[in-house]
């Protein structure tokens, strides 16, 4: 990968070479605790199509980096589209002069390289996405996905498909060159190659005057041809006509406070927004999370093991290393409702004496990386699926969510349900629209009475928003039984 990484930083055509980079990295960052050089090249494809007609189609290249030093809790940072040597000299001017990064540095612990290890298994193919077809092709499998979405069902009024492909090559470049030396003790950049393809599928149906839209779309870290197989789209055809079929027969949902049965899978982003954000390092170190200080404190009821893992093959949050150059891994955040760990970037954890996770993620070379989630996921109980519906007298069960928010420092969220019924009398009955779910984090997960056997995982269309910066990740729980969640309706 590094020679191939190197065609796109270090060219015929370049203006600068490795020695360059690596001698004005190890100048600019003279004086610092810590820091890097992170290089990216990047390719973006995104073709929407709206009733049969091709609305959008963009391609995109980017090039550039970002230079980084941190000095105490302080982070220098400049970027530039520019990949040339001149550039990163005014890159390493504007970070200041050594004597100055002194004063604050060495008045935190050495950081504790004890976080995960590097990986000779790959998770994802480097094969660029779009090199398996033409966009001709990739154009015509919209249409082809417009017309039989419509010839399913003569209630179907509308058809939206997109297609979102990226292809990223990233090289770090850091002084310390932990993990990035070879045999011959020669520094070399950490190298990674991630593509990232995505499909998605949006019907709108109408009976007597009403409509209702239902969605399906997945996505990961896989060749493109995966999603053009007939039978994946087809199937996701079907899905999204089938959630937009059973709202049309829904009724309003009830209000107030009862027991609500979540689905597997995709109902577990209500997991990372309303516990996973609070559980990572720069909340935590500034005291500003509502798991603040509570590192081997009950925050979950027993049975309740949470876990973020960027390792799983071919998901959208995996990654072979993060955006600093650690590798990836498994953190085991909360163990049978104990709490036991914070996702850590190199600045937190170097400032609160832990280890590096493998967590430090950034949207692209023009911002500073952030202690972020890959894939958060519950793990599976022992309780039946069958049982939690049984045992329930009144209540909700929620399928799918659409959009929620979330305050970081409470730990409340509200969060729209996309599919939903009533439970009544153990048995699931009527589809219900409207319905809203409030509470907080900690009330939810100290809630929780059943957990299904099965952990499920989402279908790879997460995106998770942090201080303006949007990165790809992956969600996923089993079934659960929530007690005395408030359900927001618009009936009594």
């Amino acid at each position: 990968m590094l020679e191939v990484a190197g065609q796109y930083f270090f060219g015929p055509q370049a203006q600068w070479a490795p020695e360059d980079a690596w001698r004005l990295t190890d100048r600019a960052l003279t004086g610092m605790e810590d820091g890097e050089l992170f290089l990216e090249y990047r390719e973006d494809e995104s073709l929407g199509m709206e009733d049969g007609v091709l609305r959008q189609a963009g391609f995109t290249r980017s090039s550039g980096f970002g230079l980084r030093g941190v000095s105490g809790a302080e982070t220098f940072f400049a970027q530039s589209d520019a990949l040339s040597r001149d550039a990163l000299e005014r890159a390493a001017q504007a970070l200041g002069q050594p004597e100055a990064r002194l004063s604050s540095a060495g008045k935190t612990e050495p950081l504790r390289q004890t976080g995960p290890a590097a990986r000779e298994a790959r998770l994802y193919t480097p094969l660029h996405p779009l090199a398996e077809s033409r966009f001709s092709d990739r154009a015509a499998l919209l249409g082809e996905i417009d017309a039989f979405t419509r010839a399913l069902d003569p209630r179907v009024v509308q058809v939206n498909t997109s297609l979102n492909v990226q292809w990223q090559v990233i090289e770090i470049l850091r002084p310390d060159f932990l993990a990035s030396a070879g045999a011959d003790n020669v520094r070399r950049p950490l190298v990674d190659i991630r593509p990232l393809v995505r499909l998605d599928i949006t019907v709108m149906v109408e009976k007597d005057g009403r409509r209702e839209s239902g969605h399906a779309g997945a996505g990961g870290r896989y060749a493109l041809a995966r999603l053009s197989q007939p039978e994946a789209w087809q199937s996701m055809a079907r899905e999204a006509l089938r959630q937009a079929q059973i709202k049309l027969e829904a009724v309003p949902a009830p209000a107030g406070e009862m027991p609500v049965v979540l689905g597997a899978g995709w109902p577990g982003i209500l997991l990372h927004e309303a516990v996973g954000h609070g559980l990572e390092g720069d909340f935590n170190r500034k005291g500003t999370s509502v798991f603040s200080g509570m590192i081997g404190q009950r925050v979950a009821a027993p049975g309740v093991t949470v876990v973020d893992d960027g390792t799983l093959p071919e998901r959208r949050g995996s990654l072979h290393m993060d955006d600093e150059g650690t590798p990836s891994g498994r953190t085991v955040l909360i163990e049978d409702g104990i709490l036991k760990s914070y996702l850590q970037d190199r600045l937190n954890a170097r400032l609160t004496g832990a280890s590096v996770t493998g967590n430090g993620r950034r949207q692209s070379y023009a911002h500073a990386p952030l202690p972020r989630m890959t894939n958060t996921v519950m793990m599976g109980g022992q309780a039946s699926e069958e049982e939690m519906i049984r045992s329930t007298e009144r209540g909700i069960y929620a399928v799918n969510f659409g959009g929620g928010q979330v305050d970081i420092t409470s730990g409340k969220f509200v969060f729209a349900t996309s599919e939903a019924y009533l439970i009544e009398g153990g048995k699931i009955t009527r589809p219900v629209r409207g319905a809203t779910l409030i509470g907080s984090g900690r009330d939810v997960m100290n809630g929780i009475e059943m957990i299904g056997p099965e952990m499920a995982l989402d279908p790879g269309i997460g995106t998770c928003g942090k201080a303006g910066q949007g990165v790809p990740v992956g969600v996923g729980q089993p079934m659960l039984k929530v007690a005395g969640l408030t359900v927001g309706g618009s009936a009594t």
